[in-house]
């Protein structure tokens, strides 16, 4: 069934048209609120808001884009929400000591793990700038937009964000098969 005929089901109310919407979409919504959120944890409950947030609209849903585009811009602005909220309340709570991060995926690469980790480490609005831009192919003056901020500011935080993500992956000690092939 095409994404127009579950979307006008889903807009009568149709839960298994919203269901097929979900899990057609579930894994490019979790995606980009993972990368803004830089926690598993902190990108389910945001793209679980964001999937609120998008059935409560659908009925205003007119079509002038693709869903998949709609989406991804619910999407996009639940995670930039629930990061300010975050900071928000980081502001007046203390620090709690780290955790040790969960597992991630079995599929993923050396490569996919050292670039999360890196990004993990970059400030708030470095990794905002950078997700955005980098990897979701957002405009700086969109950026701008969603931020609240001049293109020139993105532009900034860009250039910043890459030369910290060059230093944070040259500083990252390398697994032992890695270094032993780079060595021969």
């Amino acid at each position: 069934m095409s994404d127009d005929e579950l979307i006008q089901q889903a807009k009568q109310g149709d839960r298994s048209a919203i269901q097929s919407l979900y899990t057609r979409y579930a894994d490019r919504v979790y995606s980009v609120v993972r990368r803004l959120a830089g926690d598993d944890m902190l990108a389910e409950d945001w793209a679980q808001e964001a999937w609120v947030r998008a059935i409560r609209a659908l009925p205003d849903f007119r079509g002038e884009s693709q869903f998949g585009t709609w989406l991804h811009r619910i999407a996009v602005n639940s995670a930039l929400y629930g990061v300010r909220g975050r900071e928000r309340r980081s502001t007046r709570e203390l620090p709690l000591p780290d955790t040790v991060a969960a597992a991630g995926r079995g599929d993923q690469t050396l490569l996919r793990v050292r670039l999360e980790r890196a990004l993990e480490q970059l400030p708030v609005g470095m990794r905002r700038v950078l997700v955005l831009h980098d990897i979701e192919g957002y405009t700086h003056a969109e950026i701008g937009m969603l931020l609240g901020v001049a293109p020139g500011t993105c532009k900034s935080q860009l250039f910043k964000a890459r030369a910290r993500m060059r230093e944070l992956l040259d500083s990252a000690p390398q697994p032992l098969e890695e270094r032993h092939t780079c060595n021969t």
